[in-house]
């Protein structure tokens, strides 16, 4: 009887880790597709005229919010015209980040008045797969640009 509970232990114990070892998912497609997915179904008049930066160690805490993050790429969408308060920031973390961790890093140190004289209504953080989601913008734009990510 000890043999077979130890043989049913040790099976048990396997799957757990097994399964505690699994990668997380990856989002399959370029995060310049996600940027471009994400702003689907919204009029020429309702964003303002965008351009994307890649985020580098140079630039990572002016986009994030802190350069504590371990992410393989990431991209800034933003206005042409520094003064209007929007931006979407679309990265890809690294394999042994957490992302539950990570994306509570940004939502606690992300500036939503980074522009001058303008602050961003909402602050969004949110994750898909292996890409966290960084939304600073209105509130009806922040939501629909959301929606948009959720469903890719």
């Amino acid at each position: 009887m000890k043999k077979v509970f130890s043989t049913f232990l040790f099976i048990a114990l396997m799957i757990v880790t097994l399964t505690g070892c699994e990668n997380q998912k990856t989002l399959d497609m370029s995060l310049e597709d996600v940027i471009t997915n994400v702003y689907e179904g919204f009029n020429e008049d309702e964003l303002p005229a965008l351009t994307n930066t890649e985020v580098t160690e140079e630039n990572e805490e002016y986009y994030l919010g802190t350069d504590a993050i371990d992410f393989k790429e990431a991209i800034a969408s933003e206005p042409m015209m520094s003064s209007i308060a929007f931006s979407v920031v679309v990265l890809r973390v690294g394999d042994n980040v957490d992302i539950e961790e990570a994306k509570e890093q940004i939502k606690e140190n992300a500036n939503p008045a980074k522009w001058v004289c303008v602050e961003a209504e909402k602050v969004i953080v949110d994750s898909k797969d292996d890409v966290i989601i960084l939304i600073m913008t209105s509130e009806d734009t922040a939501d629909k640009i959301l929606n948009n990510f959720k469903n890719l």
